[in-house]
């Protein structure tokens, strides 16, 4: 075996099948997932708060401690942004479950192309002479 450089090795690698794939799969995920914040930020979101009221579920949050001005710098108050985390969750379940459905509807897709061929037909039954045949050859490696 010849000896093989750092890059001649990391080529290699880099030009892998599944690193490909994976980069590819990262990449579309990134912008898959843009997609989906963006369909439930500005379009579910702001529904489901009409629904309940007129809410903007980013603007809930329990102010801990007040704003206050020290040495005539503002500082900000200190807030638990519970709306922000609803959020994001809510963000995480529907990016979950899209790419649940892609990857069923990938999932069958793909069955059927592997679906295996069906059996080979039987054989034919022999016939009669070779059915004749083969029982002449049993009596005989009896009489042995």
């Amino acid at each position: 075996m010849g000896k093989t450089t750092f890059l001649q090795d990391f080529k290699a690698f880099a030009m892998k099948g599944n690193v490909v794939d994976m980069a590819v799969g990262v990449i579309i995920g990134g912008a898959f997932g843009k997609i989906v914040s963006s369909l439930v930020g500005d379009v579910i979101m702001p529904t489901i708060g009409l629904l309940v009221g007129g809410v903007n579920f980013t603007d809930l949050k329990l102010q801990l401690k007040p704003a206050e001005v020290v040495d005539g710098v503002e500082k900000a108050a200190a807030t638990l942004n519970y709306g922000n985390f609803i959020q994001t969750t809510f963000d995480f379940l529907v990016i979950a479950f899209s790419i649940f459905c892609v990857i069923r509807i990938i999932g069958k897709l793909t069955a059927k192309k592997e679906e295996k061929p069906a059996a080979p037909p039987a054989p034919p039954a022999p016939s009669k002479e070779e059915v004749l045949l083969t029982e002449i050859r049993d009596l005989l490696k009896e009489k042995k």
